[in-house]
């Protein structure tokens, strides 16, 4: 009987430390969080949701601010649209047709925020003076205990932290670079990491030419950063203007706590990371995908022994971007694979065919179809959410890239030998059916991004875990201010030890001089007799 006693004397025990122990390390749980993501692009706005949809799963109560309505939410996020004023929609659209029909690099797209294309940030601005926003932080019974910012040229959001007086986290919908880096403070190591501009593989060496090519871009990008960081600061100011109790920007700037950022160490380039930098690369995947509609259930299911293939152009570029030529060029190759081809099209009342094969919609819930096991093959944009998507379910790509990172995504992914890319204004039927016939009948492409589907998976933590982990890490310790580098403290001088390196040149050039003095002080009083030597042997000449 003592025995027995002691057996559930200790049991109890552990069901009390279970219990204590469930309210001790989730103090977080329950938290009010803001999100604000006024970021125009759709693609943005999926990942920034994914991040605070990963909280609200976990019982946090999310407000969100966004210019549309979001495609991925939760039933614990409350959504503010405010729209874009009509006043910006034209530059918007000029914008991004501009970006449809040439091949706009990263550089020439923050650039041109310098220009008088500053659509991106003015639309974004206005958005924070709108009045559903200023009745938010208006009203006193509005706490919340972090915010989280979509970062995409819009430094000024960093008043949102201000006005709520809450740690902010920055979600980032890409990789670590240059644009953002000082956000943190990650160095920057021009030798080994090669900017966004140039595709390297994972682990290669630059050689002497890109190493030049990567300095200059890099500098220019540092360049367009500081020159951005001027015109955000601006804007900011104007809040201050209103409220001259709020911080300066550089307080703020200063004091962001973490940065989220859409990329895995897999992927690449190896960088060094502050420990406040969380990598949380394919975010808006999900571990178990959603049902999918009747229609695409039906038509994957009949795929099984050909396959199926999934075209996209992404969220940003609709069919009335692309060329009517081109878009029967591809229509044409597609209707005629024995393949059966989800396509993602806009305007449904106007399609390029009705082939049998082909399945048109207007939105795509592309992370599910790729899931699928009967997706064989996925003809993309090259969009980094894209393409994350796809390595991690194991699908090879034949890519069409159009602007900005999406080339560079495409060159990385045809390095690491996952699929083909392909020049879309260049594109003719036979290209285009080689590439597609390539792709599916050679294994080395789905074998080789399946090897990398499972080094991508194999993480301590997913990402959607990473989110809530650091998120409540942030909010328990109040910002979690020892996690800041003191990088962000220094300016380019200190940073650069440049006055350490002046200090040093300057203690050498005066030892320079006081040995010269010296020496000149010994020949003109022959200290070491050499006058006296010159003489003795002029003698015995």
């Amino acid at each position: 009987m003592a025995h027995f006693s002691a057996i559930s004397s200790l049991l109890l025990v552990s069901v009390a430390l279970i219990v204590i122990s469930s309210f001790v390390v989730k103090p977080a749980d329950g938290s009010n969080i803001l999100g604000v993501f006024l970021s125009p692009y759709p693609s943005h706005l999926i990942v920034h949701m994914s991040v605070v949809k990963a909280l609200a799963e976990k019982g946090h109560n999310v407000t969100v601010v966004s210019l549309f309505k979001p495609k991925v939410n939760h039933k614990n996020i409350t959504n503010i649209i405010i729209p874009p004023l009509e006043k910006h929609l034209p530059s918007y659209q000029a914008a991004v047709a501009r970006l449809a029909n040439s091949k706009t690099t990263v550089i020439e797209l923050f650039g041109s925020q310098l220009t008088s294309n500053r659509v991106l940030m003015d639309m974004q601005f206005d958005a924070l003076l709108d009045k559903r926003f200023v009745e938010l932080y208006e009203n006193k019974d509005n706490k919340f205990d972090v915010a989280i910012l979509g970062f995409f040229m819009n430094d000024f959001k960093l008043v949102v932290g201000a006005k709520f007086n809450c740690p902010i986290i920055v979600s980032w919908m890409n990789q670590p670079m240059e644009i953002v880096d000082d956000l943190m403070g990650n160095p920057t190591e021009l030798s080994y990491l090669p900017t966004m501009e140039i595709s390297m593989k994972v682990g290669e060496v630059m050689n002497f030419p890109t190493r030049v090519r990567n300095f200059f871009l890099t500098t220019v990008l540092k360049g367009i950063r500081l020159m951005l960081d001027l015109t955000t600061e601006t804007h900011y100011n104007k809040f201050v203007a209103a409220d001259p109790t709020l911080p300066s920007y550089e307080f703020m700037k200063r004091n962001i706590s973490i940065m989220f950022c859409n990329s895995h160490y897999s992927e690449g380039p190896i960088r060094p990371l502050t420990p406040a930098t969380i990598l949380i690369g394919g975010i808006q995947i999900k571990e178990k995908p959603d049902p999918l509609a009747k229609d695409l259930a039906k038509l994957l299911s009949a795929s099984q022994e050909h396959g199926a293939i999934l075209f996209s152009l992404g969220s940003y570029i609709t069919d009335s971007h692309v060329k009517p030529e081109t878009l029967q060029i591809i229509y044409k190759v597609l209707s005629s694979l024995k393949q059966n081809v989800i396509w993602k099209w806009e305007n449904l009342a106007h399609t390029p065919g009705n082939a049998s094969n082909i399945l048109y919609q207007k939105w795509l819930p592309q992370d599910d179809i790729l899931a699928h096991p009967n997706l064989r093959l996925f003809i993309t944009h090259a969009g980094k959410g894209g393409i994350a998507e796809a390595t991690y379910h194991g699908v090879p790509m034949v890519a069409l890239p159009l602007f900005v990172d999406q080339p560079g995504n495409a060159q990385r992914m045809v390095q690491a030998g996952y699929g083909i890319q392909l020049d879309i204004k260049k594109l003719t039927e036979r290209i285009f059916r080689n590439a597609i016939s390539e792709v599916l009948t050679n294994p080395s492409y789905v074998n080789k991004v399946k090897a990398f589907s499972r080094l991508y998976r194999d993480r301590p933590l997913s990402a959607k875990e990473s989110v809530v982990y650091w998120t409540e890490y942030v909010i328990r310790h109040r910002g979690a201010a020892h996690l800041q580098s003191p990088l962000v403290k220094m300016n380019y001088i200190q940073s650069a030890n440049l006055d350490v390196y002046l200090l040093l040149i300057g203690a050498l050039f005066i030892i320079l001089k006081l040995l010269q003095l010296a020496w000149r002080y010994v020949k003109k009083f022959n200290l070491f007799g050499y006058e006296h030597s010159e003489v003795q042997k002029s003698k015995r000449e």
